[in-house]
């Protein structure tokens, strides 16, 4: 695979660093380097998404009919890398990623009208209501219960470790609309309209880090019309492969992973080795780097190829898990890295310093303080998205056929 940026190529760099020039304030980097989770500040993520919207450039996977970029493979990826190295923060991409994707292949003109302009624009966000308690990668296995009532159903269930439920305005939700058959086929895709709906109630769950993204949700006889659910009755299983493809491979690894990687450098130059001199010139922890380093770039290529089956129309499959397990086990290596380089300084809880304005000093170097948060909070990404080992299991069925 040749990756020499063409002519075109280097000229589209070109114009996405002049953007990220003229657009990105110092507010908005500061939200970006001090993300220790998975979204950047709400309020920052949301206000970088309109200003890409207003370019054309908030969906760059979307095609061009539906109001995105119609970039290529290498385009996205420059664009990713480019936003990565610059800071940018990172969005609430729920919408975007993943649901808008869904209503695109499965909603009707009605739905794709309502839904997918104010998803572009980010005057709607949306949640993921898919895990519940006891029922985790095994989604089949859901129990929250949908029964017609009229025009409606009524939504009765809980969902948890649900990112963004407090501050996203609308829920994509697995539910339960029939129990005869095998569990996947009784299950439906919904969505409800507003997080203020009669019945839904959100409750807090705070992480390792100290950070508020994830909550349980509870829905009491909530009510949202039967013309709210995506793809046929019973046909939910369908829909939710569909869109876990896009949260497994979606979106490109390596410019978070080669970002981290600087970010566990820049650690390594400023704190001493056991002996003398910095850590960067340790020769066993430098190996470790350059390892870690060679598995990031590995990942690149089939990454690149993912990103070139998206952009002509077809899905990444059984790819899209390997892609997830490589890029989740790399990214905890690279964060074990950056912890340890730390040493005692990774040790200190200090969430405020991670708050936009914050200027007070800290125990922690201002070049650490999201290494710890990072690492606790990525302890999650070989679960979320569907664990690791279902992410195996996927490959051996589809990939090696046992």
């Amino acid at each position: 695979m040749d990756l020499a940026l063409s002519r075109e190529d280097e000229a589209f760099q070109d114009e996405v660093r002049r953007f990220l020039d003229e657009n990105l304030t110092e507010d908005l980097r500061e939200a970006g380097r001090k993300t220790g989770g998975v979204f950047a500040d709400f309020a920052a993520g949301l206000r970088w998404h309109r200003v890409l919207a207003r370019r054309g450039w908030s969906a760059p996977s979307w095609p061009k009919e539906y109001g995105g970029t119609g970039w290529n493979a290498t385009q996205r990826y420059i664009f990713s890398r480019e936003c990565t190295a610059a800071d940018a923060p990172r969005i609430f991409s729920m919408g975007l990623r993943m649901v808008g994707p869904v209503i695109m292949k499965f909603g009707t003109p009605e739905q794709k009208a309502k839904y997918l302009p104010r998803i572009l624009s980010g005057d709607i966000t949306f949640c993921q209501g898919y895990s519940e308690p006891g029922s985790g990668s095994d989604l089949a296995s859901l129990k929250t219960r949908a029964v017609r009532d009229g025009d409606d159903y009524v939504i009765t269930g809980t969902k948890i470790w649900t990112t963004g439920a407090h501050v996203a305005d609308h829920m994509f939700c697995l539910v339960r609309t029939s129990t005869e058959g095998k569990p996947q086929d009784g299950i439906s895709f919904v969505l409800i309209d507003s997080m203020k709906t009669p019945g839904v109630s959100v409750s807090p769950i705070l992480t390792l880090a100290g950070d508020h993204e994830v909550n349980q949700v509870f829905l009491d006889n909530v009510r949202t019309p039967i013309a709210n659910r995506i793809g046929p009755e019973n046909a939910g299983w369908t829909v939710a492969k569909y869109l876990l493809e896009f949260e497994r491979g979606g979106d490109a690894y390596t410019p978070n992973l080669h970002a981290r990687l600087d970010d566990v450098k820049r650690i390594a130059r400023e704190e001493a080795a056991d002996g003398s001199g910095r850590l960067i010139e340790d020769r066993g922890f430098a190996e470790r780097l350059a390892e870690t380093e060679m598995e990031i770039q590995a990942l690149e290529m089939i990454e690149m190829q993912v990103l070139s089956d998206l952009s002509q129309g077809r899905n990444p499959g059984a790819v899209s898990s390997a892609m997830k397990i490589r890029g989740s086990e790399t990214l905890q290596k690279l964060d074990h890295l950056g912890v340890e380089a730390l040493s005692w300084y990774a040790a200190p809880f200090e969430p405020e310093a991670r708050e936009l304005g914050h200027n007070e000093p800290t125990v922690t170097p201002s070049w650490g303080v999201t290494a710890m948060p990072l690492y606790l909070n990525n302890r999650a990404s070989t679960i979320y998205a569907g664990s690791n080992e279902i992410q195996r299991n996927i490959i051996a069925k589809a990939v090696l056929g046992l």
